[in-house]
């Protein structure tokens, strides 16, 4: 006999048949009732298994409606090739990488005059409280939430790239219309961490308890200098980032026999 707690018993039984494909993304849990049958437990004691699975994404409630398991149509980002001038663009690469993929793209945007918060002047190498330019944009993938990203450029760039001040899409992209200034992004540093989200972050992104966001913190330099900090936060169910470094010829090559 178990020596585990009920309620984790049938979060238990209930993550098993998720994973076994039982209930796919999309599918309607059975109600509580029908659950409290099965297990020979109370309505409440089933509500806290459901409720552990709530809490790791695995599954969803609304009211009224019951539970039901998230649907998870993940987007790959080939973060090496981001913005990367060499790879043939019709625009941004954020439109680009999405339309590729076979997704639709679709971003608002917010751009306005700061100040560089502690965390973005040390990586621009600016005064802290100098100010900036913040572009903000809400980004999303069929018509659901993907990322938020907030790109800080110091005071000196805008003054020679003054449509970075525009409120709307730059339709090259920033670095393109950067490049074309005669200011090439030629290296950036990525910072990648992980945490839960804030309620803002919460609301843009639609996200539900259990599920974390990744923050990915994109410095990019000049030859003389840094140009611009990006802060892209996304839904960690819904993305997966690669890299690709070095010779990868291999890759496409069988097995040595």
């Amino acid at each position: 006999m178990s020596k585990q707690p009920k309620y984790r018993q049938v979060a238990d039984a209930v993550r098993r048949e998720i994973d076994n494909g039982v209930y796919s993304p999309g599918a309607r849990l059975p109600s509580e009732s029908e659950l409290a049958t099965r297990f020979d437990a109370s309505r409440n004691t089933i509500r806290s298994g459901l409720n552990v699975l709530v809490g790791e994404g695995l599954i969803s409630s609304s009211q009224g409606l019951g539970y039901e398991v998230r649907k998870h149509e993940v987007f790959e980002l080939n973060a090496s090739r981001f913005e990367n001038l060499t790879f043939p663009q019709n625009g941004d690469a954020y439109s680009t990488d999405v339309t590729n993929a076979g997704r639709r793209p679709h971003q608002t945007f917010r751009v306005e005059v700061t100040t560089a918060p502690e965390y973005v002047a040390t990586r621009l190498k600016v005064e802290q409280g100098s100010t900036a330019v913040l572009r903000f944009c809400h980004r999303f993938v069929d018509d659901i939430p993907w990322s938020t990203q907030a790109t800080h450029y110091p005071d000196w760039l805008v003054k020679q790239g003054p449509r970075l001040t525009e409120p709307g899409d730059i339709a090259e992209g920033t670095t393109r219309y950067l490049a074309s200034l005669g200011i090439e992004q030629v290296g950036y540093s990525d910072e990648i961490a992980t945490r839960m989200p804030t309620p803002d972050e919460a609301r843009l992104l639609e996200i539900g308890a259990g599920v974390p966001v990744l923050l990915w913190t994109r410095t990019g330099y000049s030859h003389e200098r840094p140009i611009r900090c990006t802060v892209t936060t996304l839904r960690g169910d819904l993305n997966r980032m690669n890299y690709e470094i070095g010779d990868l010829s291999a890759r496409g090559q069988e097995g040595a026999q």
